[in-house]
């Protein structure tokens, strides 16, 4: 039931051989167990005393647990050809503690009541993904906490923020994700970063210029354009529509229906921030506009301005750029998955450097899932060794009742696995989500500690 375990960690450097050892235990308890506590997942109080040992040694941190994930997902970057999606984001996870000091600050939340400071972790994530929508594993997580805010609302009024120099804010970590993800995969003309308007930063233009790699992120800024005397918007303005798009949505209320959008592309020379021009060069990029008409009823339209430095020379390239952005929103289903899923924030660790440990060891778990979860939809006529053992293949050859069909593939069993999650299988039902998947996995675990028992005990 473990193999997959060993495939994420042989990669990986120790300093002692019963780290690794421990951290082997725990991702298979772990896994096994998804969404449990740490004493549910160990079982007895010798493991579980372990594990915390484990979380509080100071020879491990994130960077220890996650390098032999680094290199497998490496690995299978390497073994898929073409341009690859590198997603990245930033997500929160709050704690409720007495003592929040142990952890950090993350926000200030404002209510009917007043405003009160939640504790937690945050974390900027680089998931890598296939054209076709398989995630290939992490390349870089950056986890980090605030001790205290310094009133940046109040300073907002008094500085131009924009001037302050990007080393000082917070808003680094995409620079440093999008370095350490390029240099771990070690091909930068093959990784596209994708990031949402949080990531309309410019700094990070010109990094992934000199680090040879690409990028498309979602514009917030009108920033200035061509002679320095206009700005995109009024640049796009003049383009005419170059071809009308079709893409599938959902609305607030989950109903899918089919969006036309209008599409504007053109290549133009791009300034940077007033304050930084003596710094950061100017540079040619393509600006692509995705506009709907109208109203749409329950959601808002589609106004995507995106930005890249990949060229676009005619309608199919546009939209091949809207499909890769289409695909940001799988890095949010990881953060779902490892919240709703593996519920990291119901841990009761005590300290920013526990936490952290446990939530890089999430990871590994919370990709596995969305893994399995995206290859019964992306590649259903995959083998089934690339994702299961043979003891999980003969343990749901035991459980399947329906005929075992000629030459099965990857979907056949994990549509089992999801049956063991509650999924139906309808005939209008959707492909199975993370969640009946995780469940299943969960059912087959303690199904597979019963088929072993069992098998022992007729062995004597």
């Amino acid at each position: 039931m473990d193999d997959w375990v060993d495939r994420e960690l042989d990669g990986g450097e120790f300093p002692d051989q019963r780290l690794k050892s421990r951290l082997a235990k725990l991702l298979s308890d772990l896994g096994r167990r998804i969404g449990a506590t740490v004493p549910m997942a160990c079982q007895d109080w010798a493991a579980t005393k372990a594990a915390y040992r484990f979380f509080s040694n100071r020879r491990v941190d994130e960077g220890l647990i996650l390098a032999g994930h680094f290199a497998a997902t490496k690995a299978r970057f390497a073994a898929n050809a073409g341009l690859t999606l590198i997603l990245h984001d930033t997500t929160e996870f709050s704690f409720t503690r007495d003592n929040p000091e142990a952890i950090g600050q993350i926000s200030i939340i404002k209510g009917r009541h007043g405003s009160h400071t939640t504790c937690g972790v945050l974390m900027h994530s680089s998931l890598v993904l296939t054209s076709e929508g398989i995630p290939l594993g992490l390349a870089a997580v950056k986890f980090w906490t605030r001790k205290k805010f310094k009133g940046t609302n109040a300073l907002k009024k008094t500085v131009n923020t924009t001037r302050i120099p990007i080393e000082q804010k917070e808003s680094i970590r995409w620079l440093e994700n999008m370095r350490q993800a390029t240099e771990r995969l070690a091909d930068p003309t093959r990784c596209v970063h994708i990031g949402d308007r949080e990531s309309d930063i410019f700094e990070l233009f010109c990094a992934a210029q000199t680090a040879g790699t690409h990028f498309l992120v979602r514009t917030c800024v009108d920033r200035l354009a061509g002679g320095g005397d206009t700005t995109i918007s009024r640049e796009m303005e003049r383009e005419p529509v170059r071809g009308i798009h079709e893409v599938e949505v959902r609305d607030d209320n989950g109903r899918v229906s089919t969006a036309k959008v209008h599409l504007r592309f053109c290549r133009m020379t791009v300034h940077p921030p007033v304050g930084k021009h003596r710094r950061y060069p100017t540079l040619s990029l393509t600006v692509i506009h995705a506009h709907e008409d109208g109203t749409p009823e329950g959601r808002e339209p589609i106004r995507w301005k995106l930005l890249t430095n990949r060229s676009v020379d005619d309608l199919p390239s546009a939209i091949e750029k809207l499909d890769w952005y289409a695909q940001r929103w799988k890095i949010e289903t990881f953060h779902k998955v490892l919240k709703s899923g593996c519920r990291a924030e119901q841990s009761k660790l005590r300290t920013a450097e526990r936490l952290t440990n446990l939530l890089a060891m999430l990871c590994v778990i919370g990709w596995r899932v969305f893994w399995l979860t995206m290859m019964n939809r992306a590649s259903p006529e995959a083998p089934t060794e690339t994702a299961l053992t043979k003891t999980e293949i003969e343990i749901l050859d035991r459980l399947i009742a329906d005929p075992k069909p000629t030459g099965p593939t990857v979907s056949h069993y994990l549509m089992a696995i999801a049956k063991l999650g509650g999924y139906m299988a309808r005939a209008k039902d959707p492909p199975p989500g993370n969640l009946v998947i995780w469940r299943g996995l969960s059912r087959l675990a303690d199904i597979h500690i019963g088929f072993y028992l069992r098998t022992r005990v007729v062995g004597k």
